[in-house]
């Protein structure tokens, strides 16, 4: 976040026979097809898709897009093949053409090709800027992307000429006057992603086109949403007269607002903006309309301030008309939102006691079925058939990558229907460890769940270390999910145990075991993972109990910390990613300042206890385990100094410990190379305190 795949022949006696696979290793992982952003085209019943591989010269990846025949099967073919990344299908409505983004022409563009075959591709726009997301219009003649723009501005030119400027300006600063002067990973320059409007074939009839139209003029908000939305956050309404789009303008606020709103332009730019949810002072996100056009389905949060509420279905008519909540009866949070064929029901994910499954909504009765239970399940797309509907998915565990499922949703579904096998091949050949789910009573005997993933080539008898692994979120979850930062694989094919414990604060266990953390990061969660590694430990006896490592990442990283001082005798050895040292500080250093408010009761000056009554500051004194130290220095979530001053604090105690630091990395470890050395050097932690006398590992690249 060590080896390749190698068969061996071994030849004895005139035969030939296969030695036993090698363990699963991040040479692996990151050799990995990653299959995402599947679009069905119901038309021909054809699906889409993208393909990311490792370049490993160039230290990254690159993307193709690939398509198959949802219901028949057969071999998947490749679209596209050059060296740019090509990324985010999208079917023309008569499903002939596939609209796709690439960079083969110097910036993101929009492009097209044949959508049945291999064909030429062909460059549809050519703005001075990169297109971040697009959409089509039902009726194929318009085009929507968004553009980084000045809001100010009244042309695409004079944001390019701005940008010109300050490139030649010898001076370096940057003025602010209000917060999000930085995000994620990303210093701010006052751009804003804007949604504009074109006809697709602008630029064919007329070179030197007229502007798009801005249909967000004026607003000083970003669509899709930063850092991470994209174009299922717009759509163009059933007339492909408007644009629908989710986008947070909240002024001097944005910093401590979760008020994202969904909003509806006319494509001409006739009128301001309408803000459909305004009632809201939650998130509203992700508008899809239904098949006839006279619903509008959107995801919704109830409390403002809280990232981690739970996601309401709304239903509202289209035009207009009141909102209606169809999940009030349904304890989980809705992901990606689709349509039945006729309008009665709506598919989503959510996530689901460990597992991340696939639903159907009854609109009427509120109801929720799961049709895909086990696994991760992710891009759900309508296909039509002539019977009942049929759902593309891509489906991940804990033992193989993710592939193209298809799965009916009739009365008799039977078996998903498998219909990519990009990694079977390298799954095959590598011998992974076999996972299992477990529960236990946690805080207050409620029940609490976890998984054990055993070490590769698992022996009767024998005793495994143990990686205990902690979630970041803190509202997330491990779950039955092939992780490419937190895989825990590559700790089993490195010949340890690994554990996880979905802690008070997880999602996927109903809203008030998520709401549960509040005010409590060191409290309820805390007691989970003691009882959940004992009761691990009980259950499989082949768990070595007196080698335990504790690792984590974001709040798995502040839980690291807090164990360090407040659980200082159970672990031979701590790992800690991207963790916070000091509550208090960290409000200040962060960006996104609804999170700390709302999980610490508050700003530091309003409630300077919620911020101290936790803090893995406090109890350095405390401090014995030795502990390796990981760190980005693009990371403006949790900023660098904090893992520094975690360092400073065990260097300054003579604990022994080493400090891992990425420049070039945000919170999370994404350049090949850099996943790979941040493995070897883990598992060469683990190793020096859970196996000494081991083998040196070999230095990454």
């Amino acid at each position: 976040m060590r080896r390749g795949l190698v068969i061996f022949l071994v030849i004895a006696a005139g035969t030939a026979a296969l030695a036993a696979p090698a363990g699963f290793t991040v040479q692996d992982l990151v050799a990995m097809d990653r299959l995402s952003e599947l679009a069905s085209s119901s038309a021909h019943s054809r699906l889409a898709f993208t393909v990311s591989t490792l370049d490993r010269e160039a230290n990254r990846r690159r993307s193709d897009i690939w398509t198959v025949d949802a219901q028949d099967g057969g071999a998947p073919v490749r679209l596209t093949a050059d060296p740019a990344s090509d990324t985010s299908p999208v079917w023309s409505p008569d499903g002939q053409s596939i609209y796709f983004l690439s960079s083969r022409s110097g910036s993101s563009q929009v492009w097209r090709m044949p959508g049945m075959q291999a064909g030429e591709a062909t460059q549809v726009t050519k703005y001075p800027l990169d297109i971040g997301a697009f959409g089509l219009s039902p009726d194929g003649r318009q085009l929507a992307v968004a553009l980084e723009v000045y809001p100010d501005c009244a042309n695409l030119s004079c944001t390019v000429d701005r940008i010109a400027a300050a490139e030649k300006r010898k001076a370096t600063g940057r003025l602010y006057d209000s917060l999000m002067i930085r995000h994620w990973d990303t210093w701010k320059d006052g751009r804003r992603s804007h949604l504009f409007v074109a006809p697709v074939d602008m630029f064919e009839k007329t070179p030197d086109a007229a502007a798009p139209i801005d249909v967000m003029k004026g607003m000083d908000a970003d669509s899709p949403s930063k850092p991470f939305g994209g174009a299922e956050e717009f759509t163009f309404t059933p007339d492909s007269r408007g644009v629908v789009f989710t986008a947070r303008d909240a002024g001097r606020e944005e910093a401590w607002s979760t008020n994202l709103d969904v909003w509806v332009s006319p494509i001409d730019g006739s009128a301001r903006p309408r803000n459909l949810t305004a009632t809201n002072k939650g998130t509203d996100i992700g508008p899809v309309f239904s098949p006839d056009g006279k619903t509008l389905a959107y995801r919704s949060m109830a409390r403002a301030g809280y990232e981690a509420d739970k996601l309401r279905v709304m239903v509202q008519p289209w035009p207009q008309g009141p909102a209606r909540d169809v999940t009030g009866a349904w304890d989980r949070s809705a992901n990606e939102l689709i349509w039945s064929t006729n309008g009665k029901v709506l598919y989503a994910t959510a996530q689901d006691l460990g597992q991340q499954s696939l639903f159907a909504i009854d609109v009427a009765a509120g109801t929720a079925k799961a049709l895909l239970a086990k696994g991760t399940v992710t891009a759900p797309a309508l296909v039509k058939t002539a019977a009942a509907d049929t759902i593309a998915v891509l489906v991940d565990d804990l033992r193989s990558p993710a592939e193209v499922q298809v799965v009916s949703t009739g009365a008799s579904a039977g078996t998903p229907a498998v219909r990519t096998s990009f990694n079977k091949d390298r799954v095959a050949a590598i011998a992974m460890g076999d996972p299992e789910q477990f529960s236990f009573p946690g805080w207050n005997n409620e029940t609490v769940h976890g998984y054990v993933v055993k070490p590769a080539g698992f022996e009767a008898g024998k005793k495994y270390p143990v990686a205990f692994l902690i979630h970041g979120g803190p509202q997330g979850s491990f779950g039955n999910h092939f992780h490419y930062r937190w895989n825990p694989q590559t700790y089993a094919g490195a010949g340890y145990a690994a554990v996880m414990i979905d802690f008070h604060g997880s999602t996927g266990y109903g809203q008030g075991f998520t709401d549960a953390i509040r005010g409590d990061w060191g409290g309820k969660p805390l007691v989970d993972l003691q009882k959940g590694l004992d009761a691990a430990l009980a259950k499989y006896a082949w768990l070595d109990g007196g080698k335990v490592c504790a690792l984590g990442g974001s709040y798995g990283g502040y839980m690291v910390n807090w164990i360090a001082g407040n659980w200082p005798d159970r672990f031979k050895c701590l790992v800690t990613h991207d963790g916070n040292l000091d509550e208090r500080i960290a409000y200040y250093d962060t960006e996104e300042l609804w999170f700390p408010e709302w999980e610490h009761g508050g700003t530091p000056w309003d409630n300077p206890a919620g911020y101290a009554k936790h803090n893995p500051i406090d109890h350095v004194g405390r401090w014995k385990t030795p502990m390796l130290v990981i760190h980005g220095g693009r990371d403006y979530r949790v900023v660098d100094t904090q893992g520094m001053s975690t360092f400073t604090a065990l260097q300054r105690r003579g604990i022994p410990s080493q400090f891992l630091y990425f420049p070039d990395e945000n919170h999370w470890v994404l350049k090949p190379a850099n996943s790979i050395l941040w493995h070897e050097t883990v598992l060469g932690w683990l190793d020096k305190w859970l196996k000494p006398g081991s083998d040196v590992r070999p230095s990454a690249p």
